[in-house]
């Protein structure tokens, strides 16, 4: 948690409903100056409104928002001179070039990025001339970053900024979330990758049904787990779950597919027990893997059920 007086974002017990429906349900967080600060979660768990409440898109039926000491409810044309923000299903006309788009959108401001180093960092200074409809994906992502930096805000707001790109462009976005935080600068991501957040948030808040059920680092909440490590093992011939029961440091025993595997409380000694018993056995090893708690078995034992995948959703 930031320490007093740290936080560039402060939000308090927010809530919004749409109809009957209560979308965001007393959240509250802070982010602290210079983190990437995540809010994970299953599409519709209520992450869009959340940021959208905080860019002063939509209004909150109850709570308070600040961004960088401004209370973005009451004052909200000073706190969006703070942030810079992507959001989903953002777009341009189909003819404005690159060059053009952030020149346009810098004009409104006053002390406002210079358009050539915001194409160099987002890497479009090839694509100065190039209108939005040619850009691929991951090109319209960058430039749509781009623009979030116009106004040289203390604080970037992305929402879903890797939804439908394919894997290199996401690499590469990532790439550059992180070459933000080690400048300095703020970011609030919102997401439904877990391996995203894990990789690219120093804290995360993950999100249900409009309730923040847990917020902490991701190796805290990792640490958390009540799951233990899993070893995976193929063998030239299969073995009984009864018999590896009795290895050293082993909980739990079972079988997946042609494969065992071992719940364990010390994954060395166990490893140790195995090839040993292996190698007694003459029984020739294939693979073996090893399997960690991860960020979906915390979401599993906070909401008692899976994250949903997202190749079953359609979505890359």
């Amino acid at each position: 948690m930031p320490e007093p007086g740290s936080a560039i974002v402060s939000v308090r017990d927010l809530t919004k409903r749409y109809g009957p429906v209560e979308a965001v349900r007393g959240v509250s967080f802070e982010v602290a100056e210079g983190e990437v600060f995540g809010i994970l979660g299953p599409n519709g768990a209520g992450k869009t409104s959340i940021l959208e409440c905080l860019l002063g898109l939509r209004s909150p039926d109850s709570g308070a928002v600040s961004i960088g000491g401004v209370d973005a409810l009451r004052h909200p044309e000073l706190a969006k001179e703070r942030v810079g923000a992507q959001i989903q299903l953002a777009s341009l006309h189909d003819k404005m070039r690159v060059r053009e788009a952030l020149a346009f959108f810098a004009s409104f401001y006053d002390g406002h990025a210079s358009v050539d180093e915001l194409m160099g960092t987002f890497e479009l200074t090839g694509k100065a001339r190039a209108p939005f409809d040619s850009l691929s994906g991951g090109q319209r992502q960058r430039l749509f970053l781009a623009l979030a930096f116009v106004n040289n805000p203390r604080l970037i707001v992305l929402d879903e900024p890797t939804a439908g790109l394919d894997v290199q462009s996401r690499r590469d976005l990532h790439r550059l979330i992180l070459s933000l935080r080690a400048k300095g600068l703020t970011v609030l991501l919102s997401t439904h990758h877990l391996g995203e957040a894990e990789e690219l948030c120093d804290r995360i808040a993950i999100l249900e049904q409009g309730r923040v059920m847990a917020l902490a680092s991701p190796a805290e909440l990792i640490a958390r787990a009540r799951a233990r490590p899993r070893v995976e093992v193929r063998t030239a011939r299969a073995i009984a779950p009864v018999d590896a029961s009795s290895l050293r440091g082993v909980v739990g025993t079972g079988v997946s597919g042609d494969a065992c595997w071992l719940e364990t409380a010390d994954v060395s000694a166990t490893i140790t027990a195995l090839m040993s018993r292996l190698e007694a056995e003459h029984n020739a090893l294939l693979e073996i893997q090893i399997r960690r708690p991860s960020l979906e078995d915390v979401f599993v034992e906070l909401t008692g059920r899976a994250f949903p995948d997202d190749r079953r959703e359609g979505r890359p």
